[in-house]
């Protein structure tokens, strides 16, 4: 059992990852989003079903939350918690930078831990650098390789391309992990 006195306190509100002077706000989304999380999904992931360790999940159906600039979305994430375990299962920016994909992960990070996870978690491909790159500045560790895992999806998923980020060959799943 954790030592409450060394548990961080969850914040609800998820304005409250946002930094001072940002441009966007933080909100959980809602069944009115409906019809541009979908194209969200579709223009990144070419469809609202994702894959992830053999479990496919739709995506459009899931809990997340939404970056809005201006109230235009520019940014999303969904999840799933079960057995005191959250996933991401998947994280978009439209912004390059200025802090969206941080908010939006320190947005569930504290979901998960106001739900009493004790991990959060997800896997992306072996060619996604920049996902390597952007989770483990942000403290996760990979705490798994899935050999071959994409070669065995795509007969759940065909639509996985067998080339991916720079010509990087797409086969294999890295699972990162981040322990609340």
């Amino acid at each position: 059992m954790p030592d409450p006195t060394n548990t961080p306190s969850p914040i609800a509100d998820p304005v409250s990852v946002i930094p001072m002077g940002a441009d966007f706000t933080i909100r959980a989304t809602t069944p009115q989003d409906k019809t541009w999380i979908q194209r969200l999904l579709r223009r990144y992931w070419a469809t609202e079903k994702i894959l992830s360790k053999g479990k496919l999940h739709d995506a459009i159906k899931l809990p997340g939350f939404a970056a809005l600039q201006h109230n235009e979305p520019v940014g999303l994430i969904t999840y799933e918690i079960a057995d005191n375990q959250c996933e991401i299962i998947t994280h978009n920016s439209n912004a390059d930078s200025g802090g969206v994909g941080s908010c939006l992960l320190a947005a569930v990070r504290n979901e998960a831990r106001a739900q009493g996870c004790t991990r959060l978690w997800l896997v992306t491909t072996n060619d996604n650098t920049p996902a390597l790159r952007f989770y483990q500045r942000r403290d996760f560790e990979i705490c798994a390789f899935h050999k071959d895992a994409i070669s065995k999806a795509r007969e759940l998923k065909p639509e996985i391309p067998d080339e991916g980020l720079d010509g990087i060959r797409v086969k294999h799943e890295i699972e990162l992990e981040y322990i609340l």
